[in-house]
């Protein structure tokens, strides 16, 4: 695989490119994601936001509701409307979960995991060659060594977010 790779939302006014390996590609069965994406899954590869270069129009951010109840923000294009990606609570704007469907060739990132197929759709037949978690996982379990020492080095700085985020309430 060669870096960077590029992608963007439908119109190709926001374009962005992704200098690394994202640290894991998740593909999600819940029926959170199959109802925000409309689809059967999402397809998100996370990486840390400092390795995303915007190459177009900066993305609109919208906060909308999460099963988890901390909502997520969604980049989306102010024009088409695509989502491009999310950042999730849990390490907020640090990192990003970039829409594999919007990279240019999408096929470059097929998923490390799939997670919370005790709720997928009964038709999708999962192969077996991925790691196959009915709720999710341990990263140790998952991750590649270089993606785990990729987060602990972000480590202080979630804690950072997470701490200012509770002190907002």
């Amino acid at each position: 695989m060669h870096y960077p790779v590029e992608g963007g939302c439908t119109c190709g006014h926001v374009r962005y490119r992704m200098l690394t390996r994202p640290l894991v590609v998740h593909c999600c069965h819940c029926r959170w994601c199959q109802r925000e994406t409309g689809a059967a899954f999402a397809l998100n590869a996370m990486i840390e936001s400092d390795r995303v270069e915007h190459l177009g129009a900066e993305p609109e951010v919208e906060r909308i509701p999460s099963e988890s109840g901390y909502g997520q923000q969604v980049a989306r294009c102010p024009r088409c409307r695509v989502a491009v990606w999310s950042h999730y609570p849990g390490s907020g704007p640090l990192t990003r979960f970039v829409r594999v469907g919007t990279l240019d060739n999408p096929d470059v990132f097929p998923p490390d995991v799939h997670v919370c197929t005790a709720s997928k759709q009964p038709w999708v037949v999962l192969s077996g060659e991925v790691q196959v978690c009915e709720e999710f996982y341990e990263r140790a379990d998952v991750w590649r060594e270089e993606s785990l020492a990729r987060i602990a080095a972000l480590q202080p700085q979630i804690g950072a977010y997470r701490a200012a985020r509770q002190r907002m309430g």
